[in-house]
């Protein structure tokens, strides 16, 4: 049956995203008690960040080399190793231990990106639409369960959140085992003749720069802001419970605009909706310097969630405009290498802003840089309008 594959992504996606849930909760909160440095408390997940982006190319090639199924398991089982490692680490208070871990779990987050493009391809090209939408519901139900069984596991093992991530390590062998049952599918590629204009020529057009802007402001100022607030509700005296939830409904408010945003795009166009996500996410800021009580962070990460949503896929959508088909290879990287570079930047400085710069200071950075993506959109919106 052509769903069958679908079925299996959907569920391994939130598997996966479950598993990386568990990663952005705690691995920020256990950097700290264990790193040399409070500056270094974020260290991990940003080369967590830092793996994903190396990995980001390899996934494709060596996909197209083995096969997708081979390389999913072998991408998920890499990822429980490095769970395993992450709660031995805290176990011993290793911080180079923990920073190894979080790397090795870290490219299993390429390799899930792939998760939407198998689906479409196990499902007649009618059928893509809906086949890509059912993954992105395996994210909405990873909003769910990675807080929940984080706080239920954290007390598993002699020291605390070691056993969330040895819970970690057994979410991401389920998903290796699961995608045993994925079968691989043949499909025809249509090669494109040329190489087309350099990538320096494409990244001169106002649709990939405020593209690339878009990207790097979602998914930079996302990673800054998620980083930090545990860290900071964490030294604020919350429980975990606390901070599980909210980060449980960001990471619900991420995905579940997913099936409405390309809809929204088609009747509203591609630069309302990235001016609507880089709305959304100064409110965010706003939000969080208004108040720093529970309801007050739930708003900030929530309205931070549906605005990246927004703001990325636009954004992505702005991007397809930019390139012709035979430089779609280089502008593609050309933007994801600028997207995950400044997210390593923006998770691994969060930890040291919020040390020097308090809570409203990365907040206040947060809102400058979106002032300046929407000065960008609106001084061009007549060259970007769609």
């Amino acid at each position: 049956m052509p769903y069958r594959n679908v079925l299996l992504l959907a569920l391994c996606q939130a598997i996966g995203t479950s598993g990386a849930a568990i990663v952005v909760l705690l691995s920020g909160i256990a950097g700290a008690g264990i790193a040399p440095s409070p500056n270094l408390a974020t260290l991990p997940i940003s080369l967590g960040v830092v793996s994903t982006a190396l990995a980001s190319i390899p996934a494709a090639l060596l996909m197209r080399r083995i096969g997708r199924q081979a390389g999913f398991i072998l991408s998920a089982l890499v990822a429980g190793l490095g769970a395993a490692l992450s709660a031995l680490a805290i176990v011993q208070a290793s911080f180079v231990l923990l920073c190894v871990g979080i790397f090795l779990i870290g490219q299993n987050a390429a390799f899930g990106l792939q998760y939407r493009f198998a689906a479409a391809e196990s499902v007649p090209p009618q059928f893509s639409g809906r086949a890509i939408s059912l993954v992105l519901v395996g994210g909405i139900l990873a909003g769910y369960l990675g807080p929940q069984i984080a706080t239920l596991s954290q007390a598993w093992l002699p020291v605390l959140y070691a056993g969330s991530f040895a819970a970690a390590a057994g979410l991401y062998i389920l998903a290796g085992l699961l995608l045993a049952f994925y079968r691989n599918t043949a499909i025809q590629e249509t090669e494109v003749a040329g190489s087309g204009r350099p990538l320096s020529e494409i990244a001169r057009q106002p649709n990939y720069q405020v593209a690339v802007l878009a990207g790097v402001a979602s998914y930079g100022l996302m990673s800054f802001i998620m980083t930090a607030t545990p860290l900071h509700m964490h030294g604020s005296g919350y429980h975990l419970g606390d901070t599980a939830f909210v980060i449980q409904s960001h990471i619900i408010a991420m995905y579940l605009p997913s099936l409405v945003t390309g809809f929204l795009i088609e009747k509203l166009g591609t630069l309302r909706i990235v001016l609507a996500g880089a709305v959304l996410m100064v409110g965010s800021n706003l939000a969080a310097l208004l108040s720093v009580q529970l309801p007050g962070y739930w708003t900030a990460l929530v309205l931070l969630g549906l605005g990246w949503n927004l703001l990325f896929v636009g954004g992505t959508v702005m991007l397809t405009k930019a390139y012709r088909p035979e430089e779609r290879f280089k502008a593609q990287a050309g933007n994801d290498f600028s997207i995950f570079a400044v997210q390593a930047l923006s998770s691994f400085s969060a930890g040291a802003l919020l040390h020097t710069a308090g809570w409203s200071g990365i907040n206040l950075l947060s809102i400058a840089v979106l002032a300046l993506l929407l000065v960008m959109l609106l001084s061009r919106r007549k060259l970007l309008a769609a």
